[in-house]
């Protein structure tokens, strides 16, 4: 990626976010989280109290409330820290989005053909529908549809590699996107939006964390926080009568102290930073999700679909083997499909040639002298070829040249179609090749499986999650393949129907459905699944069907889309568990030291034999702060990443964020009750 990812700490990040700590401090902004929004009102009440005391005005401690509001302030503080420093590393990728270079200019044409007239005008005049021109050394002044031409166009701006891509007119490479400079050769675009609603311009503002909406797995875990802070604020307020009616009232600051330490604090001010970085961290991996929601759902996937081609093979298929027909001899059938293959440019066709070379030491040939007439690969004939010296060759499919064979008085051999079987079943592909009505004999191409991608997949199966290869190949091709990369289940022949009808299937059995796709064939599922990357390089109305896209293009992301996702909601998980887990130890710290005058049985729980029920309070009311400050890089970063089952996940959860939250307070308060007592504050 061309903007560099900002570092956790980065130094202008931090002044930033200090300065957007201190304007949150509003109470319209507090009022959106209600857990902190509770500290924020103790924080004005004891820092009432304080000066009341200070003036003699009320009995009681000054210099005690005044720590005990200070560090409630600093608590407030340093939840709208974690939140700013969040929001301010998605605004800095934001900023960097906004520094791509734009043009003011284009040329803008009367027709969509090329040589038509065109006038120059300024690039925010084009509107929707508009055709414009644009040559060698242009910047693209809107995102929009190749309607004529090819060129090599540079989106290391966008994308942050630095090799340009090819993009043409027709097929699944036709998008482009405003900002990116054409490097050679024209093409004819037709924009496809008005200014302000481009690619880039939507990217911009999928990134600005301030605009993130919560999302429903954390607007369920608000509530639960803020009814477990309405149950501790009773709690609270019902336990001043007691100590009333026990002769030793037990002061408003010290109520407001066991209050803030009941409630979920910790995740309370660090829930929102974890959302915001959890986009951040898709940002990073170049993946533009529309929503926090986009977000969450990676992580609650149960389905995965991948494209086969790109995604579980390296999507170059090779010639392996010339399979000849009976009475053809192999380097005949060699012979034939080389010379079918010299015109194809396809790495498929490049193989071929190449195999023949190597085997037969087939090359150098004369093809001006010959008078070939190459045929291109056609999707109607599903056939290339080249027609020499009287010869008619060509090579494709095997049902495509079944018609050939068929239409030119030919038979089609028994036996070929048992080499056929033979090359599908190994989970190759077989092209057939023909000379004239004579079949010469079958090339078996091999897709390469990726290396690493079962084990991918077996990581994902232990995490409850089941993957789903989509290919056009036929049933024994994608079995095998199937079978070699680790895939749970294929569909194979797939067609958009097919792909939206199993969507719909696995969405009614309950589960999350996760899938990838580039072409607007693909948009109807794109637009159906939970999940949906669409590939940056793809059509228009692929990434208007999608939730996320990725700049990269690259079909394997859709794995690392879920490990952020199960990483966001693994790190909400982990810190809720530790909050809630540390406010026990708390209980130790404060309620002997709040209450114990008046129930002296209550000292039994001073375990950690703090000094001074002032120093208690204070200690805890500290640790209470400061947990927030050295949880934040964990809420940024994330917890670390492994693939269990949810029922391993919970157990390590547990162990470590529950089991850890219990002692590090005990811990951390003690050690912060004998500083206290050093330094000579109590």
């Amino acid at each position: 990626m061309s903007r560099n990812q900002q570092a956790l700490f980065d130094g202008a990040l931090i002044r930033s976010a200090l300065v957007d700590s201190a304007r949150k401090l509003s109470p319209r902004v507090q009022f959106r989280n209600p857990v902190m929004f509770v500290v924020w009102l103790g924080s004005v009440l004891t820092t009432l109290l304080a000066l009341a005391m200070l003036a003699g005005k009320t009995p009681g401690s000054a210099g005690f409330t005044g720590a005990i509001s200070l560090w409630l302030w600093f608590t407030v503080l340093f939840a709208n820290f974690a939140e700013a420093l969040a929001e301010g590393r998605s605004k800095a990728q934001a900023n960097s989005l906004k520094g791509i270079q734009k043009t003011s200019d284009a040329k803008k044409m009367i027709g969509p053909h090329y040589g038509d007239a065109h006038q120059q005008v300024a690039a925010d005049s084009l509107r929707k529908g508009d055709w414009v021109l644009v040559e060698a050394g242009d910047i693209i002044p809107c995102d929009g549809e190749v309607l004529e031409g090819g060129a090599s166009v540079d989106e290391s701006a966008i994308t942050g590699e630095s090799a340009p891509v090819i993009r043409e007119s027709g097929g699944d490479f036709a998008s482009v996107t405003g900002g990116t400079r054409i490097l050679s050769d024209w093409l004819v675009i037709q924009c496809s939006v008005n200014p302000g609603e481009t690619f880039l311009d939507r990217m911009i503002a999928m990134v600005e964390g301030a605009t993130r909406r919560k999302t429903p797995n954390e607007i369920a875990l608000t509530i639960l926080l803020v009814a477990l802070t309405i149950v501790f604020l009773l709690a609270t307020a019902t336990l001043y009568p007691f100590t009333l009616w026990g002769g030793n009232p037990v002061s408003i600051t010290v109520l407001v102290a066991l209050l803030v330490c009941l409630i979920p604090t910790t995740i309370g001010g660090l829930l929102s930073a974890i959302g915001v970085a959890g986009m951040s961290r898709m940002l990073g991996a170049n993946v533009i999700a529309t929503s926090g929601r986009a977000v969450e759902a990676a992580g609650d996937v149960d389905v995965l679909m991948l494209d086969k081609t790109g995604t579980i093979t390296l999507g170059n298929r090779q010639a392996t083997q010339f399979m000849a027909a009976p009475g053809v001899s192999e380097e005949q059938l060699a012979d034939a499909a080389q010379l079918a293959s010299l015109a194809d440019e396809t790495p498929e066709g490049r193989s071929i040639v190449v195999l023949a070379k190597q085997k037969f030491n087939l090359r150098e040939r004369d093809l001006n002298g010959m008078g070939a007439t190459f045929i291109p690969f056609s999707a109607q004939t599903r056939m290339s070829g080249v027609n020499v010296q009287g010869r008619m060759v060509r090579k494709g499919a095997v049902d495509a040249v079944r018609r050939h064979i068929d239409s030119n008085g030919g038979q089609f051999p028994t036996e070929v179609n048992k080499l056929v079987e033979e090359v599908a079943r190994s989970g190759g592909t077989p092209l057939v090749v023909c000379d004239g009505a004579k079949v010469m004999g079958v090339v078996a191409l091999k897709d390469i499986v990726k290396g690493g991608i079962k084990e991918r997949f077996a990581e994902l199966r232990k995490m409850g999650i089941k993957t789903i290869m989509i290919t056009g190949d036929n049933p024994l091709t994608a079995a095998a393949i199937a079978a070699e990369a680790g895939v749970d289940d294929f569909l194979s022949e797939a067609t958009p129907e097919a792909k939206l009808a199993l969507i719909r299937q696995y969405q009614a059995e309950g589960r999350l459905v996760a899938m990838t796709g580039d072409g607007t064939n693909d948009a109807p599922a794109l637009a159906q699944a939970d999940v949906a990357v669409a590939m940056n390089s793809g059509t228009q109305a692929a990434k208007e069907a999608g939730n996320m896209v990725d700049l990269d293009s690259n079909p394997t992301k859709l794995l690392e889309v879920v490990h952020i996702g199960k990483q966001m909601l693994m790190t909400r998980g982990s810190l809720t568990t530790f909050s809630i887990a540390n406010d026990v130890a708390k209980y130790f710290a404060i309620i002997p030291a709040a209450f114990a005058v008046t129930y002296p049985q209550l000292n039994a729980l001073n375990v950690m034999a703090l000094h001074s029920p002032d120093s208690a309070i204070l200690s805890a009311v500290i640790f209470n702060a400061l947990v927030i400050v050295f949880l934040i890089p964990l809420a940024l970063r994330g917890v670390s990443y492994r693939p269990l089952s949810a029922a391993a996940l919970l157990r390590r959860n547990l162990w470590i964020y529950g089991f850890g939250g219990l002692l590090v307070p005990f811990a951390g308060i003690k050690l912060i009750d004998m500083l206290l007592t050093l330094t000579g504050w109590f």
